[in-house]
């Protein structure tokens, strides 16, 4: 394997429901290695979320150890988790996440918003980025202007501005329609076949199987690891 740039090492998150405390995910570990593409599955209530949410650094673990990098972000606080999500991942939602207002390039700039960037600098970025993705006469159209495709493809290229070290996607097929959901994978392929390391989550078997990698989750634990 590559260098690991993500490690789980016995991870344990609990929650607290009233007087009930469910076991969300129940010492995992695991480690990817940089350029992976892997898919994560498993049934409702299984930890999928919970999973993401912690890769995301969206949460922390209630115990164990989560290695991004050279980093050990398991305990970090509430600032120094939002530079990591800012700086290190990109994130791809089922629902887009685009703003409306803004145009297509508008919102592959918005995170350059908060790297010190000029403005020249962050327009030359997300031109080059909406081209990537095959939206390089787009530029000024609103969302609602696009399919719902095109939209993901722009989540997609905002996911990418800060050259993350690890695209973490949730469903990103899920709104789509067919034809369109086959397009994205085919960019997710592409990405990775150019060295990105891509988490997906999904319920789709045929999605997963994209993957080189597929990790399935039962009741918190991991049921399988399998390479293909």
């Amino acid at each position: 394997m590559a260098e690991s740039i993500v490690q789980f090492k016995s991870v344990r998150k609990t929650y607290q429901m009233g007087p009930v405390t469910v076991e969300a995910l129940r010492g995992v570990s695991f480690s990817i290695g940089a350029g992976e593409y892997i898919s994560i599955m498993g049934p409702s209530g299984c930890g999928k979320s919970t999973l993401l949410n912690l890769l995301g650094c969206l949460d922390r673990p209630t115990s164990g150890q989560y290695l991004l990098g050279e980093e050990d972000v398991s305990q970090m606080d509430d600032d120094s988790l939002s530079t990591v999500r800012g700086g290190r991942l990109g994130f791809v939602f089922q629902s887009y996440n685009l703003i409306q207002q803004l145009t297509v390039l508008e919102n592959i700039e918005v995170p350059l918003y908060y790297q010190h960037r000029t403005e020249a600098e962050s327009r030359e970025i997300a031109v080059r980025l909406a081209e990537r993705v095959g939206l390089g006469k787009r530029l000024e159209h609103k969302p609602f202007e696009l399919s719902g495709g095109q939209q993901q493809r722009v989540a997609i290229a905002r996911a990418l501005v800060n050259d993350p070290l690890v695209i973490l996607a949730d469903e990103p097929t899920g709104n789509l329609d067919s034809s369109s959901g086959a397009e994205i994978m085919e960019l997710f392929d592409e990405l990775n076949a150019q060295g990105k390391t891509l988490i997906l989550v999904t319920h789709d078997p045929k999605i997963s199987l994209r993957a080189r990698r597929g990790i399935r989750l039962c009741d918190g634990q991991i049921e399988s690891d399998v390479s293909r």
